[in-house]
């Protein structure tokens, strides 16, 4: 039986996709696109694209079952729970637009809530929820 995923993170090609959009955009607005208003729109969502992909390279891995506990980084900073510092971490399913969307939520004894979504995780919610469950994490709600 192969070991259990540790750490999760954004797939590569999504980040890379995400930049070379915004590179393609920047590029599209300089030399493509003539009316200064239709330049200015794309140039911001150009940079806006390369900062999102630039902020979710930094963020890797988004989650993490390490020694010291459970890691979630942000594009900032990281915050490690211990077992004590969680309160549940659950799976939360919705519909929309004709399909299921399924996010991981964690939610510590601070009353605060961090929620992970399939591009966060690079993989199905419930798969993490499986392996937090096996390290001891998930699976029990505390008052």
């Amino acid at each position: 039986m192969p070991a259990q995923q540790t750490q999760w993170e954004p797939r590569l090609a999504g980040i890379a996709g995400c930049g070379v959009a915004g590179v393609l955009m920047a590029i599209a607005s300089v030399t493509v696109v003539t009316d200064p208003p239709g330049r200015a729109l794309t140039g911001i969502a150009a940079v806006g694209l390369i900062l999102f992909a630039g902020a979710s390279w930094r963020a890797r891995p988004k989650l993490a079952i390490t020694p010291a506990g459970l890691a979630i980084r942000g594009w900032f900073r990281t915050q490690v729970l211990q077992h004590s510092d969680i309160k549940i971490i659950r799976i939360t399913e919705f519909r929309r637009y004709g399909r299921t969307v399924r996010l991981l939520e964690v939610e510590t004894a601070d009353e605060r809530l961090v929620l992970f979504s399939r591009w966060d995780l690079g993989t199905s919610p419930l798969e993490v929820l499986d392996a937090l469950t096996a390290a001891g994490y998930a699976g029990r709600q505390q008052p």
